[in-house]
């Protein structure tokens, strides 16, 4: 992207700071994991809405920073909602949509026009299978193992899939942002 993601402005709000709000309207907490840039957490308006953990193992991949989030989950929770930054446009209605259809022992898996997207809900109960992938392993991996335990919500909601990894996806979320005139 050439800028950090975390602080690209989504609707006048950083794509960090969005989701720090959209998060803490149905979550007990919540959870950001930095790498490159640590100073993000100065830099955004809900820092004190968050908890914020660091992974010094950022440049191994994404995998890593998961991980690193997981091992600072609370022992009272019973569930984690997982989004990487990169998808801002997702609507606070299919937080509540995602957490409402999940049950115990379960994953909870956002789903647009046929398409799995984010934020995805698993039990605490999975969190040692996550911690148990190697380096160059995919999150993807325990959700294909448990395809049994998964529910797929059916959601109206196109940002579950839209990931802005590049400048010319940050151009079509802002277009695609603007009001119809």
């Amino acid at each position: 992207m050439g800028t950090a993601k975390a602080l690209l402005d989504y609707r006048g709000e950083t794509f960090l700071d969005r989701l720090i709000r959209i998060f803490g309207e149905s979550c007990s907490s919540v959870t950001v994991v930095l790498g490159h840039d640590p100073s993000i957490q100065n830099r955004i308006i809900r820092a004190n809405h968050a908890m914020f953990v660091f992974n010094p193992d950022y440049q191994k991949g994404q995998l890593t920073s998961l991980q690193c989030g997981l091992r600072s989950v609370p022992e009272e929770a019973d569930a984690v909602l997982f989004t990487p930054v990169d998808y801002p446009a997702v609507a606070s209605s299919t937080v509540k949509k995602v957490i409402g259809a999940a049950a115990n022992n379960q994953f909870a898996v956002p789903r647009y026009d046929s398409r799995h997207g984010h934020p995805i809900l698993f039990s605490t109960a999975f969190i040692g299978e996550f911690l148990a992938l190697p380096v160059d392993g995919e999150a993807r991996t325990v959700v294909h193992r448990n395809i049994s335990r998964t529910v797929y919500v059916d959601v109206d909601d196109p940002g579950i899939l839209r990931d802005v990894d590049d400048p010319r996806a940050y151009a079509e979320l802002q277009e695609a942002s603007r009001p119809v005139e």
